[in-house]
């Protein structure tokens, strides 16, 4: 197919190959990564200043995303790409055949650097969701961090680069910059910018944004990066959210109540215990949804309220295909049973996004973690339902996008299932407050593009 670029991603392509360090926070949709493919072969084979490119990417997007990229373009089809994924002996194969791209997989960063780090081969890195380097704490920032200075250029692409906080752009930006524009340290980055919310003595547990502290780091990365937001480039559908709300009954409330407050429950002889602030807020969510692990990880049913909701979405929508994102495996195996006659399929091959986008699949259910990224399914569908809420804006936001992108073609709806006086109150006020962030950083960073604009 020949690639006829739209002004913005000609913009886009162009701040690549003009800036050695660059951040695309690009959002769905606009085409990072073909933007991102054509800048690397120009630097490869017009301009000659690179030869080896590392892409770090999500799983899936590193097993089929970057290769299809280059094969579905005229003017990409002859990069090669090698695919280091697999078993130890598969990687390291790939990694001896010759390629002008080798992608990875982001789990195996770590394995990689040390495999590679007395014979560095790569003058380009592509970190493809550069969000997944948020934590400063994690094994993969260290070990990149590690050959950041054996690298030429560098290159973020991410739609969410602060997904929980203006707190988690400091190790993605030290990534591309190594502390040129906000600091060497994490503790520098906090004591300039934050202050602490809450506290213990000596010990903080969650830090807030000093005053102006939002604007000047806006004004800090406006070099850096170029951020564009897809209702702005692209014609996408209209949007509606619907909030459900369902009411647990007397007992189980009480005993929702009790867990959080006691943080140990008896139910029916068997005991729950959740010992930490993350267990407890997991256990609730598991409440919320109609059911409970035991301290076994046996699950304990509780209602049905959330399913009973499903039933009148379902039969409202008339035999239109319905996407459903669920948290736990038991929520899975609860919602097999319950539309058992609608035989509902979760996609594993090829062939299942086929049936989805053939309008074949009245229910799909999907876990968010593993329909982020690489997916496009507007064709098959427009009706999303959140059975289970999560705290992660980013797999949120990029698990709608599945289905409000561009090509759809219908108004998409998106039900999201609230049980009253829970966690999931609580949840969709941190996903809002979170996405109001998000927006404010894609807005102070916001593409001039008026050159590219057409005559």
């Amino acid at each position: 197919m020949k690639y006829i670029p739209h002004n913005y991603q000609t913009y886009a392509t162009d701040r690549i190959i003009g800036q050695k360090e660059c951040a695309l926070l690009l959002e769905m949709g606009l085409g990072k990564t073909v933007c991102t493919l054509t800048a690397i072969n120009e630097l490869v084979y017009d301009r000659f200043e690179i030869t080896r490119v590392l892409v770090i990417a999500p799983k899936r997007v590193a097993l089929d995303t970057w290769m299809t990229e280059t094969e579905k373009w005229d003017h990409l089809n002859h990069l090669k790409i090698s695919r280091v994924l697999g078993t130890v002996k598969e990687r390291k194969s790939a990694l001896h055949t010759e390629a002008d791209i080798y992608v990875i997989n982001r789990e195996n960063v770590t394995w990689l650097v040390d495999e590679c780090r007395q014979n560095w081969m790569f003058d380009m890195i592509v970190i493809d969701e550069l969000s997944s380097f948020k934590s400063n704490k994690a094994k993969r920032f260290k070990s990149l961090k590690q050959v950041r200075p054996l690298v030429s250029r560098i290159v973020g692409l991410t739609g969410t680069p602060s997904p929980n906080g203006l707190m988690d752009l400091w190790s993605q930006i030290y990534l591309l910059d190594r502390g040129e524009r906000l600091g060497k340290t994490i503790g520098g980055y906090r004591a300039r910018y934050f202050s602490p919310l809450k506290q213990n003595g000596h010990i903080v547990y969650s830090w807030g944004p000093k005053q102006g502290a939002e604007d000047a780091i806006y004004k800090k990365l406006e070099d850096l990066c170029v951020s564009m937001k897809a209702k702005d480039y692209l014609e996408l559908p209209e949007m509606t959210v619907n909030d459900i709300h369902v009411s647990l009954d007397t007992l189980t409330l009480q005993k929702y109540q009790e867990l959080e407050k006691e943080k140990i429950l008896e139910l029916d002889g068997t005991q729950v215990t959740a010992l930490t602030a993350a267990t407890v807020y997991n256990k609730l969510l598991q409440m919320a949804n109609g059911f409970l692990y035991d301290d076994n990880k046996e699950p304990i049913q509780l209602h049905n309220e959330k399913a009973e909701a499903l039933k009148e979405i379902m039969e409202a929508a008339q035999g239109k295909p319905v996407l459903v994102f669920y948290n736990y495996r038991q929520d899975y195996k609860h919602l097999k049973k319950i539309f058992k006659s609608l035989k509902p399929r979760t996609l594993e091959t090829q062939n299942d996004i086929q049936d989805w986008n053939a309008g074949r699949i009245p229910l799909l259910l999907a876990q968010p973690a593993s329909m982020g990224h690489g997916l496009n399914l507007q064709t098959g569908g427009h009706i999303i339902v959140w059975y289970g809420l999560n705290w992660s804006l980013e797999l949120y936001q990029q698990a709608n996008a599945r289905l409000y992108r561009q090509g759809q073609t219908e108004h998409v709806v998106i039900h999201r299932l609230i049980a009253k006086g829970t966690v999931d109150e609580e949840v969709i006020n941190r996903l809002e407050s979170k996405g109001q962030s998000q927006e404010s950083l894609m807005e102070a960073v916001k593409a001039k593009i008026r050159k590219y604009k057409a005559a």
